[in-house]
């Protein structure tokens, strides 16, 4: 894989950071995000967690009740940007990492394998957890992030206290995806087949940029995002791992790479698909073009306090972004169910 950083992208990720205009939400927020202030987050913090220096926002008081909101694939933080200043305004500490493989996050070791397993994702982030000494947030995610959060609430329940996921249920295992699809469903995961591929992997090193822009237009076909809005996020997919670490997930997921095995264990857990306990709201946009299983067929996987809400406006697969009050009021009132 290519080590190369595109610098002039990340000079786009630090300027953007600076402050770069939030538009392109759906269609029923659109008004309101192109009035919306520009600097979300401010600057980036470093903390090493898991043999990894993960970079991540810190907004809102440092005593305040915390949050943990976490992204996806092909997405990064920028998903959050018009959420985090909601909850920092109820009085939440929001922290917004990067996934392994994307923005500043950095693994500490060449000699660490470049592992995109759900697993390690998952333990990335209760390390994270650890240290910065937060004991139990709330945890909120879409795509890969959603399927994190899942993970910590179903094996580390003390450590989450309520859960917002985006697309309800996402825990898998090697052996449920060995199960082959109906002929729709299978062309829905096209990208997957492709990162098994020598070709894939060289297509994706290769055109990262302008694959993840169709990826974008595919999941949230109804999600009127401009250049810019894109290109903020792009620049956390020129980490020099980010290619590494997606196609490992994907292979992983179809039995095509081995996850490490001192994650063995846990992947044995996951592999029962454990309920989950704590308060949860799920939800789902009414334009989601991405893959993603019907609200009736995980309902029962939560027996704790649950709510499932559907957003209605054109909102595709990245919720938080499409529809950032939606999300940041079920993130407010899960708490509370």
């Amino acid at each position: 894989m290519s080590e190369q950083i595109n610098e002039r992208r990340r000079r786009i990720l630090g300027t953007g950071l600076a402050g770069a205009a939030l538009v392109g939400t759906g269609l029923s927020e659109l008004a309101r995000a192109q009035s919306a202030p520009a600097a979300a987050f401010g600057e980036t913090h470093q903390v090493q967690a898991n043999g990894l220096s993960i970079g991540y926002v810190d907004a809102g008081p440092k005593n305040g009740p915390p949050v943990v909101l976490l992204h996806g694939w092909p997405y990064d933080i920028y998903a959050f940007a018009e959420v985090t200043p909601i909850l920092v305004a109820a009085g939440h500490r929001v922290l917004v990492p990067y996934l392994r493989g994307y923005g500043s996050t950095r693994f500490l070791s060449a000699d660490t394998p470049r592992n995109g397993q759900q697993a390690v994702v998952a333990v990335d982030i209760v390390a994270f957890m650890d240290a910065l000494k937060i004991k139990q947030a709330v945890i909120g995610g879409f795509d890969w992030g959603a399927r994190t959060a899942n993970i910590v609430a179903a094996l580390w329940p003390e450590r989450c206290k309520a859960l917002v996921s985006v697309s309800g249920y996402l825990i898998g295992s090697q052996a449920a995806n060995a199960k082959p699809l109906p002929p729709q469903a299978e062309l829905a995961w096209w990208y997957q087949f492709y990162f098994s591929t020598a070709r894939g992997v060289a297509g994706y090193e290769q055109n990262r940029h302008d694959f993840n822009k169709l990826i974008w237009r595919l999941a949230s076909p109804q999600w009127h995002f401009d250049d810019p809005t894109y290109d903020r996020t792009a620049a956390s997919f020129e980490n020099p791992d980010h290619v590494a670490v997606v196609i490992r997930n994907y292979r992983w997921r179809l039995g095509l790479a081995q996850g490490e095995a001192k994650y063995d264990d846990i992947e044995k857990k996951l592999a029962l698909s454990p309920t989950i306990s704590v308060p949860t709201i799920t939800m789902e946009g009414d334009a989601n073009g991405a893959p993603h299983p019907q609200p009736a067929a995980y309902a029962g996987k939560f027996t704790g306090k649950y709510q499932h809400r559907d957003i209605s406006g054109g909102i595709g697969h990245n919720l938080p972004q499409e529809a950032p009050k939606a999300f940041a009021d079920a993130m407010l009132q899960v708490q509370h169910l």
